[in-house]
């Protein structure tokens, strides 16, 4: 009996020294136990991004030096590599002793996930080589956002290189496709007026109520919309006091609106889709219209909108003729809406308002890996919008 004791307690001994040493799988990453002490320690996710001098690059910046389970490891530029990323913007000193750095795959492939906020074309070329490293990439820019590859050349004018992942790539829309967010490896960021179009119709659209060869979506932008970079067309002498349509004959975004949409009515849908820039730095605002196919549902069209959208975390269904203001939430990854109807028209019409740098591009990547990472969805998004 003793001799079996002893070999008990030499078990014993041998399964704690294991156990000290052992990792656990939790949600995002991985929690280790050590000799030390007996409480679970979270590891940060390491984030890398490319592409970091624009304004989605700053506004990404400026969401995760909040995040609390977020570390920047590298942000990189390839015209500005060597600057410290406080010295381009003052906002975040105090916030990112990083400096910008060329692009280097082997260091980005050391990151959990990797941030692409470039111009089209640059992400399709570095993603398969980061994919193959185990990396979870959320792309900011278009070049996986489209499954038809044929429309995508003919809107960005080349030949798409990585066909094998805009094939895998999933469309990081929460609000539709939250479940295959949690799995995806590489996620396509929505851009910023398809996000508002696209909101706005979903209920009408997935419930089949309107006719879904007359959609239109009037949408208006602030300047922050067409980059950073110089352009005598965007300087606020050009621009101020000035209001214009612009891309009225056809513009990047609508096959990406038209493929969304028509896959929330389950077949093909005919939109028509005009921005215009509006003297503003940030915001979005989208007039849509569509056509009722039994005039009798505007009853029921409130209520619709408020439990397709109830357990929504970053929509705000407002009272039936309310007049969302882009200032509302401007600095915020928020999309608010309101419905509307003319006497009686059988006309819908909803407003939808976001800040096309948050709900727009980076809060609404970091919504998505949140959601990759099985965190809450809401960490580091939960801030007010900025009033004044």
């Amino acid at each position: 009996m003793d001799g079996q004791k002893d070999s008990d307690n030499i078990v014993t001994v041998a399964l704690r020294a294991a156990i000290s040493h052992w990792f656990i799988m939790v949600d995002y990453g991985v929690k280790a136990i050590n000799s030390d002490t007996t409480s679970l320690e979270k590891m940060v996710i390491k984030v890398g991004i490319v592409g970091g001098t624009g304004y989605t690059g700053v506004e990404l910046l400026r969401i995760l030096a909040v995040h609390p389970e977020v570390s920047v490891s590298c942000i990189t530029s390839r015209s500005e590599a060597g600057m410290p990323v406080a010295d381009m913007y003052p906002n975040l000193r105090g916030h990112y002793d990083l400096a910008f750095s060329e692009p280097d795959v082997a260091v980005l492939g050391a990151c959990d996930l990797v941030f692409f906020a470039t111009p089209h074309g640059v992400a399709m070329r570095m993603v398969p080589e980061l994919m193959s490293a185990g990396v979870r990439v959320v792309d900011l820019s278009a070049d996986f956002r489209l499954k038809d590859l044929d429309v995508w050349a003919n809107w960005y004018g080349m030949a798409h290189e990585s066909p094998e992942w805009a094939e895998k790539a999933v469309y990081g829309l929460p609000e539709v496709v939250r479940d295959e967010i949690r799995t995806a490896q590489l996620v396509a960021n929505p851009g910023c007026y398809p996000t508002a179009v696209q909101l706005g119709f979903l209920p009408l659209l997935e419930q089949g109520l309107v006719d879904p060869a007359r959609l239109i979506a009037d949408a208006k932008s602030g300047a922050s919309g067409a980059g950073r970079q110089g352009k005598i067309g965007m300087l606020h002498g050009e621009i101020g006091e000035s209001f214009k349509a612009y891309g009225a004959s056809g513009h990047r975004h609508l096959p990406e609106i038209r493929q969304g949409l028509s896959g929330a009515a389950g077949g093909d849908v005919g939109v028509t889709f005009v921005p215009h820039l509006i003297p503003m730095i940030r915001g979005i605002e989208a007039t849509l219209y569509a056509e009722l196919k039994n005039p009798a549902d505007f009853d029921r069209l409130q209520t619709l909108f408020e439990e397709r959208f109830a357990d929504e975390p970053f929509v705000d269904v407002m009272p039936f003729g309310s007049h969302p203001e882009t200032r509302s939430v401007r600095g915020a990854n928020q999309c608010r809406m309101a419905l509307h109807r003319q006497e009686h028209s059988n006309i819908v019409i909803v407003s939808s308002v976001i800040d096309n740098l948050v709900k727009g591009a980076a809060g609404q990547a970091v919504q998505n890996m949140n959601i990759m990472f099985g965190l809450k969805e809401t960490m580091g998004l939960e801030a007010p919008a900025l009033l004044p």
